[in-house]
């Protein structure tokens, strides 16, 4: 199966404080992309799941 691009917009709890962020994730489709951003996030800043919202999750177009 072919990866797609995928645009993840939210938001993650660091410091008492929500920060937006915006990923750029290449997956086979929207749920694995989900699951990626959760796992990358989590593991970089030691979060759990419910410290970190996904907002949008669109396809980029081109390539």
């Amino acid at each position: 199966m072919e990866n797609q691009t995928f645009e993840v917009v939210g938001a993650c709890r660091i410091n008492n404080a929500w920060k937006p962020y915006r990923k750029v994730i290449e997956a086979p489709n929207e749920n694995q992309a989900r699951e990626r951003v959760f796992a990358d996030i989590g593991s970089k800043h030691r979060l759990k799941r419910r410290y970190i919202t996904i907002e949008s999750v669109n396809v980029v177009a081109g390539e």
